[in-house]
């Protein structure tokens, strides 16, 4: 650094301390070496260094009256003489009438404020030079004001140089105490922050919660969006405006089931959203896989039109590159297996068109799974015997198998136990429940029992909380503790590597309070700082981690197959059990010969 200095300080002060051809603004350049000063040996006593420099330039300035900077060494103020010797100061302008504009702070770095010392402002530069060998920085303040001509003064062109290697040596060991102190504000203040449990104040875990989430992506499981798209404007964008706040727009504005939009997302520190592609139950055995297929393309349409915020991805590695771009992954989700139409072709489809998971039922049976609020007989299925709960037929388990061939994440939210067993036993793949709460604090069937929470454990699945108070509290009333204490409840049965968070939102008409819209998730994160047994690791797994891993093992089992040459399925479903529900369909008869 100082032989670039030396060689040019010069130069550069010559060429940007004019203005316009103007003379420059004092002499101090005649205080300066050239450049050819500094080529000379290093070892010889005419060598320049950079204690001469400074002070030259020194003595120049206390009886320079130019406010210039003086290619970073300062003006008069930072050196004033004692009382009653300040001399007359012209009009700045007849001096440097643009000095404002002299770039001299791109050869130097600014100077600190001066410090105030016994009375008299002194430079940093000068604060540093110490008055012996001895000198430490809890005496520095204690020498008094410091004399630049005896600071500097020299004899011989070797006092120089141990003058000079002492100002080195100090100014390398401030750097590094600087370094160290800098390092243990960045890192040590972090990992203690890391450590808090239970922070004291709203603002603190609030701040806590942003790290967290800004490091690791929020993954909702389950979003019905899409299906108020169709529902509110027959999946037409013309009339959506998705950027803006939709509370204040109709019709969303006069509904109760409208809980997202993109603002609200972004201030719920959104990493990934799954979309679900939903079917309803009245559209079994008819049209079902053309809503299905209606319902992906919106969703695919919703993330192409709104690229600055919201990217189609398919992969665990995609959701965390999206992440860390600033932008919400955007993932589909078929709700519902009779979307499906009872083929694997269809599945195969779907997987292609970017659908990451299938709930193998909602709240209506299919030929072949049983869902939570059916028993055998309710829809006509012909499964089993009356009244009895019924799981997965010998096509289901094919359904389920062929899901982990394709790298699908199968869904067992609206299942029947015995279809959310049959499953547990039949996969080779982690599973989940994408909106689903613990029965034991809530005794409805769409939730998950303990002894299927300790399947799910074993299984490495995850289950994605619901916030529909019908799921959290059974009544059309509940709180965001209430919620806090699901989660609780399943980290406590199944273990903290096993829960997610799916709130169901835009498929819910009431909210719990304190989570009533996207925007909101921060809230439930530091309410589970507040309470003091969560640590950090453990939020970002139910945030994102857990999920991520789910879908990374889930990539895992599509890949191994693929290396066993696994080939896809042809199962399907016997025309017995299919009775009944054959008038909409084309069945195909044997040709004869």
């Amino acid at each position: 650094m100082a032989r670039w200095l030396a060689a040019e300080m010069p130069q550069q002060a010559a060429e940007f301390c004019k203005e316009g051809g103007a003379p420059r603004c004092c002499s101090a350049m005649d205080y300066l070496p050239r450049a050819h000063d500094f080529e000379t040996d290093s070892n010889s006593s005419s060598s320049w260094d950079l204690a001469e420099v400074e002070m030259d330039m020194r003595r120049h300035i206390q009886q320079c009256s130019c406010t210039c900077n003086h290619m970073g060494f300062g003006n008069y103020m930072d050196y004033p003489p004692p009382v009653g010797c300040l001399p007359d100061v012209a009009p700045l302008e007849e001096h440097h009438p643009h000095h404002h504009n002299c770039p001299v702070n791109e050869l130097l770095p600014p100077l600190p404020p001066p410090s105030r010392c016994n009375g008299r402002a002194v430079p940093v530069r000068e604060m540093l030079l110490p008055s012996s060998a001895q000198a430490s920085f809890g005496t520095i303040a204690s020498l008094g004001p410091l004399n630049v001509r005896e600071s500097f003064s020299s004899t011989s062109s070797k006092s120089d140089s141990k003058t000079l290697c002492g100002f080195r040596h100090w100014c390398l060991l401030l750097t590094a105490v600087l370094i160290a102190c800098a390092l243990g504000a960045g890192l040590g203040v972090p990992l203690v922050m890391r450590s808090v449990k239970g922070a004291s104040s709203g603002e603190q875990r609030m701040d806590i919660v942003r790290r967290i989430l800004k490091e690791t992506p929020l993954i909702d499981g389950h979003n019905d969006f899409p299906w108020n798209l169709r529902s509110f404007l027959h999946n037409s964008f013309k009339e959506l405006d998705f950027a803006s706040d939709l509370r204040n727009i109709a019709p969303w504005s006069n509904t109760n089931w409208s809980h997202t939009d993109l603002p609200r997302m972004r201030s719920g520190l959104m990493g990934a959203q799954f979309w679900s592609a939903y079917v309803p139950c009245g559209a079994r055995h008819l049209n079902a896989v053309q809503i299905a297929l209606e319902q992906i393309d919106v969703i695919k349409r919703l993330a192409d039109l709104y690229p600055s915020y919201l990217q189609l991805v398919t992969t665990a590695k995609e959701i965390e590159e999206v992440h860390r771009g600033g932008r919400i992954a955007s993932l589909i989700g078929v709700e519902g297996g009779h979307a499906m139409g009872n083929s694997l072709a269809v599945l195969r489809m779907f997987y292609d068109l970017g659908a990451r998971y299938l709930t193998l039922t909602h709240a209506c049976n299919t030929p072949w799974a049983g869902c939570s609020q059916s028993k055998t007989g309710d829809d006509g299925s012909n499964m089993g015997a009356p009244g009895e709960e019924f799981g997965l037929t010998e096509f289901g388990k094919a359904v389920v198998r062929e899901m982990n061939r394709l790298g699908m994440i199968v869904d067992l939210s609206h299942a029947s136990v015995k279809t959310m067993r049959d499953a547990l036993n039949a996969t080779q793949a982690p599973l989940i429940f994408s909106h689903s709460s613990a029965r034991a604090l809530c005794n409805s069937t769409r939730n998950v029992p303990d002894d299927v929470l300790k399947l799910v454990t074993s299984n490495g699945g995850i289950v994605m909380v619901s916030f529909y108070p019908l799921f959290v509290s059974c009544n059309d009333t509940a709180t965001i503790t209430n919620v806090a204490e699901h989660i609780n409840h399943i980290r406590a049965v199944a273990g903290v590597d096993h829960i997610g968070l799916g709130a169901g939102f835009d498929g819910i008409n009431y909210t719990p309070r304190g989570l009533e819209d996207v925007g909101s998730f921060p809230r439930l994160f530091s309410l589970l700082l507040e309470q003091g047994d969560w640590s950090e690791e453990q939020l970002a797994k139910l945030a994102g981690k857990n999920l991520l891993r789910v879908l990374r093992d889930v990539e895992k089992v599509q890949r191994q197959q693929k290396l066993l040459g696994i080939r896809p399925g042809e199962e399907f479903v016997p025309p017995e059990e299919l009775q009944g529900h054959t008038d909409c369909m084309y069945l195909s008869a044997p040709t004869s010969s």
